[in-house]
């Protein structure tokens, strides 16, 4: 990531200003803006595993919700037992994992609709755990009193505490997450994306790489799910309903599915333009966002980033078209003769 910044001066520009609004906007906020700020960085850390899943590995999944409340009741449950904050972390992925290598198995065998019906009935299931299961979960009473943690002698219980804490992760995962999209298995995901028969003809394993997609996304959504119950320090199965899988999927897609940054873009329309537009539309906000939303789809099924891409290579096209054109060579009548 470093190095594609050095070598853009523009994306150096680009990197700086958002890192500075990042780090100073939350400053200037009161309680329910930083309250806003940390919602939109734990979601982003949601989408950027489902992104992993179905933008660069092709595997559309409609479970990445169920795997944010997994992490979710895992911290709740064990924080308020008094264990830090790292131990339940721990469990969320080595538990997250397992269970999203398993559910990559039907992907083994069906594809498109059928596989969007399986992951579908997997977060349903979990959804009836988290609510019917009260000697775990609690049920619909909720957990309550979850706490935030301490580092390093600093709490952060303070909502701007908080938030740089979950930025600290936000960046920590992006790291590791541009580091795979760029190694060999980042190419392997997009090859499986591409042509899984192509890319067993050149030698990938796309049943293994397949269940990879499906254990490291939904992973990626418990982490997210750990650092959403000390955010809200209450919980009930209710956030984790159908709905979250569906928000989740429309971030990846608004943002541009496939593209590094676009679940950074799409959480920040999912979750922050909602509360924007409650300012200024009053009780029409959702009925705005709605028809914002699908206006972008209709007129960019890529997403917002797609607009930028195609914008990219038609212009990288039309410079090579002017290269060639000035490379071609003339023929005057002395040259000829």
């Amino acid at each position: 990531m470093i190095r594609a910044i050095r070598d853009n001066p523009l994306a150096t520009v680009v990197a700086v200003v958002v890192a500075a609004i990042l780090l100073l906007l939350p400053l200037t906020l009161a309680r329910f803006g930083n309250y806003m700020m940390s919602m939109w960085v734990v979601m982003t850390i949601a989408a950027m595993g489902l992104n992993l899943t179905l933008g660069y590995a092709g595997q559309i999944s409609l479970a990445q919700g169920a795997f944010v409340g997994i992490g979710a009741y895992t911290s709740a449950i064990m924080t308020t037992q008094g264990y830090p904050l790292i131990v339940p972390l721990l469990v969320a992925i080595v538990l997250c994992f397992a269970i999203g290598w398993m559910l990559g198995y039907p992907a083994l065998r069906v594809q498109h609709h059928y596989l969007a019906f399986v992951t579908l009935s997997f977060a349903t299931l979990a959804y009836l755990v988290f609510r019917n299961e009260e000697w775990l979960t609690k049920g619909t009473y909720g957990i309550f009193g979850i706490p935030r943690p301490t580092v390093f002698g600093i709490s952060t219980k303070p909502p701007l505490h908080f938030y740089y804490f979950s930025l600290f992760w936000l960046v920590l995962v992006s790291g590791l997450m541009w580091w795979m999209v760029k190694s060999p298995w980042g190419r392997a995901f997009m090859a499986l994306r591409e042509n899984p028969v192509r890319a067993l003809s050149l030698g990938i394993d796309t049943r293994r790489y397949t269940l990879m997609a499906f254990a490291i996304g939904s992973t990626i959504g418990g982490i997210a799910g750990v650092l959403y119950a000390p955010l809200v320090e209450f919980i009930d199965p209710n956030p984790f309903a159908l709905a979250l899988s569906f928000n989740l999927l429309l971030m990846v897609i608004v943002g541009g599915s496939g593209f590094f940054f676009g679940p950074f873009l799409g959480a920040l329309i999912a979750v922050l333009l909602p509360e924007w537009l409650r300012d200024y539309t009053k009780g029409f906000y959702l009925v705005a966002y709605a028809l914002l939303v699908m206006v972008l789809l209709i007129y960019s099924p890529t997403g917002l980033l797609g607009i930028i891409d195609k914008y990219m290579a038609e212009r990288k096209t039309r410079a090579a078209s002017a290269q060639r054109a000035a490379a071609r060579p003339t023929f005057t009548k002395e040259g000829q003769a």
